[in-house]
């Protein structure tokens, strides 16, 4: 198998038109329970059997996956040999294998680089061609995938409708896969944010040049309002980064992975591990409105102690004010 017949490429299309409208969301579609759970599970490094690691915080929610289509979306950025801005490659093949012995009917890797174009290049230098091929798991460019428009189900933006992979939109079961880090325009980046990479390059632009005009914050509640699938997340805190992320902060070990099925809570979980107020991300102010709970009493911990294995990672200057953790 060539590395340009494992890519694939797909139809692009023009932006969708936008359309003005005040913040809101369908209220009846949303009923967010009033408790959710996540999971801090411990992996000191990258050569413990991660696989163990995720079966069991996969278990920890019965996660429904036996005969399913499952989309595993790692945050794939740039490439650095020295830095640590991907989700390692060992995560998500732990993760494969991991869904796999659950019963999944397919398991798919797919992502979108929001700054390289040259993808073949960015997945065989990042090291995810080898593994991937290894496992014999196909591999969706979401850049270049076929195109489906959707309309947004909440109003943060003003673009009404946005135009989403087929990929995606056939999932059963999409599974956010970041990176623990700090961002430079978000504050932090955890797997929320990380759906922003299954927005295509080829209709959206380099880096989703649309949902930055739009708002970071606002586009980054529709579209994880908006998916038609259920989500989950798998959280690579073994190595996180810290500062000038996402792409030139500095290596932060925590050795955790996190786990969870309300992203919201996943996120404000792992804010706090970082040591940053999650009702200070403005993403996470307005999501905890309706798609899941930040408020740190509404989640119920597993596993491992939060405050156990809270570190302190440093921000740039203009997100100094998000750190620190609230009661």
């Amino acid at each position: 198998m060539t590395r340009r017949h494992f890519l694939g490429a797909g139809a692009a299309a023009s932006v969708a038109a936008g359309c003005g409208r005040t913040p809101s969301w369908d209220r009846a579609a949303y009923r967010k329970t009033d408790r959710s759970r996540v999971a801090i599970l411990p992996a000191r490094d990258y050569t413990v059997p991660l696989t163990e690691v995720v079966l069991q915080g996969l278990r920890q929610f019965r996660v429904p996956v036996v005969g399913r289509k499952v989309v595993l979306k790692p945050n794939l950025v740039e490439f650095d040999p020295a830095g640590v801005i991907n989700t390692h490659p060992a995560v998500i093949a732990a993760a494969v294998e991991a869904f796999r012995r659950l019963g999944a009917g397919e398991v798919v890797v797919a992502e979108g680089p929001g700054h390289r174009r040259d993808t073949e290049h960015l997945v065989a230098a990042s090291g995810l061609f080898h593994t991937l091929t290894g496992l014999g798991a196909r591999y969706v460019d979401l850049n270049h995938d076929d195109v489906r428009t959707v309309t947004l189900r909440s109003r943060f933006t003003q673009l009404g409708r946005l135009q989403l992979p087929e990929a995606i939109l056939r999932a059963d079961l999409i599974v956010s896969m970041p990176k623990l880090k700090t961002h430079h325009w978000a504050g932090v980046t955890l797997s929320l944010k990380n759906m922003f990479g299954i927005v295509p390059g080829m209709v959206y632009g380099w880096p989703k040049n649309v949902l930055h005009w739009a708002g970071i914050h606002e586009s980054v509640v529709d579209i994880n309002s908006s998916l038609p699938a259920p989500e989950f997340a798998i959280v690579d805190g073994i190595v996180g980064m810290e500062g000038n992320g996402p792409i030139q902060g500095d290596a932060k070990p925590c050795g955790v992975l996190v786990f969870g099925d309300d992203l919201v809570a996943v996120d404000a979980t792992a804010a706090r591990l970082m040591s940053i107020e999650p009702r200070k991300i403005r993403y996470l102010e307005h999501a905890t409105q309706f798609l899941g709970n930040a408020e740190y009493e509404r989640i119920t911990q597993i596993g491992e102690s939060l405050e156990s294995l809270r570190k302190e990672f440093r921000v740039i200057p203009r997100f100094e004010s998000v750190r620190g953790v609230g009661a």
